[in-house]
């Protein structure tokens, strides 16, 4: 990946920066949405408040000694960062730490009753339980009757704009998601997307998840079509192993998603039985590999998980923070090819992004030029503009 001076590390320490705006306060936000959504205790509320003040005001601390992962946070830079202001590390790393921290706040992983409770699940359940939901799923109804090219192109748009129902980033861009009119992409690499599967349908797609709740229905009704066109004989969704980011998509999610398919009338029910059906027998499966969650972009990424997007016929990466990990997070100038910035990808990368940060490659100087006269700096965090990017290592030599 190229490392040059162009395109520093993205911190959160400049006045009225993105960044700085996600530390001071979107991260108090969910401290009080967190402490306001459970009945938790004494212990919890302190710990909550602790967080509050560190992330505000102090240091960056490290993992408790009996941490289970507090090895691989070592691994992954938590002595260099240590001590630190949160403001003055590189945000990816301050972001994810917070997550982290915050899953101690709450005993996610400790032995009492609290361990394994999920702190966002009630957010995702009301958004998964809305009425818009039910709007979305109803709506397939009137795509059976399309040819597989035009499903195929508008369920894959479905995964992408699917991204806006991001649950932080409703904290700080309010109402972004319900723009009536869906903005058009700044670059699109659908077709060559598609060519990448190959006729024989004989590939297996990784779909790396971003959101749960009303995005992860589309992904994985994107899937359900690929798999029963016979345009991918497997699928592997990749999620999070633990809570992370308030809405990124773990392995119950996956599970409440698939329930809230088959429950649904019309043709969501045939996809859930569908998707169901392929889980039982292997075609679709679901991976929580540890490195899903480290404050590290991909390009560090561990050999288990290179051998696996080596393997793939295509890797879709899903959402804004997938994005930032896969090309680094960096202000690169916007012009930037994004098949150079991905070239150390282990084969072929496809991302499917709604713009919600700074950082951005691959889009020709007419499109940057015409987004900065129109919006100056809001195209880049607003959401109201996506893209659909193709990069990575050779086609010719990853196809299956």
């Amino acid at each position: 990946m190229p490392d040059t001076p162009a395109a520093p590390v993205i911190l959160g320490d400049e006045p009225g920066s993105f960044p700085r705006s996600v530390l001071a306060e979107r991260h108090p936000a969910i401290i009080r949405q967190v402490r306001e959504a459970f009945p938790y205790g004494p212990e919890q509320h302190r710990a909550l408040e602790a967080l509050l003040k560190s992330c505000t005001e102090g240091v960056i601390e490290p993992l408790p000694a009996d941490a289970p992962d507090r090895d691989r946070w070592r691994d992954w830079g938590a002595d260099t960062w240590t001590g630190r202001s949160w403001f003055d590390v590189p945000w990816l790393w301050s972001e994810s730490h917070f997550y982290r921290r915050l899953l101690d706040a709450v005993a996610y992983f400790g032995s009492g009753p609290w361990a394994g409770i999920d702190p966002f699940r009630p957010f995702k359940r009301a958004e998964l339980d809305a009425g818009e939901t039910d709007e979305e799923l109803a709506a397939l109804d009137a795509l059976e009757d399309l040819p597989a090219d035009e499903r195929a192109r508008a369920l894959l748009h479905g995964s992408l704009w699917g991204n806006r129902a991001d649950l932080g980033f409703r904290l700080s861009a309010e109402g972004a998601e319900t723009q009536e009119a869906v903005p058009a992409l700044v670059a699109d690499d659908s077709d060559a997307l598609w060519s990448l599967l190959p006729s024989s349908g004989t590939g297996t797609l990784c779909l790396v998840a971003d959101n749960a709740g009303r995005e992860l229905v589309p992904d994985l009704l994107l899937i359900a079509h690929l798999l029963a066109e016979g345009a991918v004989a497997r699928a592997v969704l990749h999620v999070k192993p633990y809570p992370y980011y308030v809405s990124d998509a773990t392995t119950a999610d996956v599970v409440d998603a698939l329930r809230r398919l088959t429950s649904a009338p019309g043709a969501a029910a045939g996809h859930g039985r569908r998707l169901w059906a392929a889980m039982a027998d292997g075609r679709l499966t679901v991976r929580a590999h540890p490195f899903s969650c480290a404050p590290l972009p991909y390009a560090d990424m561990p050999d288990d998980l290179r051998a696996e997007f080596a393997a793939a016929t295509l890797t879709v990466v899903k959402g804004d923070l997938n994005y930032r990990r896969l090309v680094g997070d960096r202000l690169w100038p916007p012009t930037t090819p994004f098949r150079d910035v991905t070239a150390y990808f282990p084969g072929p990368v496809a991302a499917l992004r709604t713009l919600k940060s700074d950082v951005i490659t691959g889009l020709d100087p007419d499109t940057e030029a015409a987004l900065v006269a129109a919006e100056g700096r809001r195209w880049r965090t607003g959401g109201t503009h996506a893209l659909i990017q193709v990069g990575g290592g050779s086609a010719d030599v990853q196809r299956q």
